[in-house]
């Protein structure tokens, strides 16, 4: 294995952490006891992008 296939793991494995996070903070905040406080980060976008950096990372590995 050489260092692209290395660094496309890696990316991989980052974006499915940051994906694990995001679905965890959008859970969060669905669950929250004050409606009124609502968040600024938009998780959704961030759980779309993580999955298709992901996928994209994993297809480039094995490629």
């Amino acid at each position: 294995m050489d260092d692209a296939h290395r660094w496309l793991w890696t990316i991989a494995g980052a974006a499915a952490m940051l994906f694990a996070v995001s679905v965890l903070a959008e859970r969060r905040r669905t669950l929250r006891r004050d409606p009124d406080r609502v968040g600024w980060m938009p998780w959704t976008l961030v759980q779309l992008i993580a999955v298709l950096v992901m996928v994209f990372g994993v297809a480039m590995a094995l490629k």
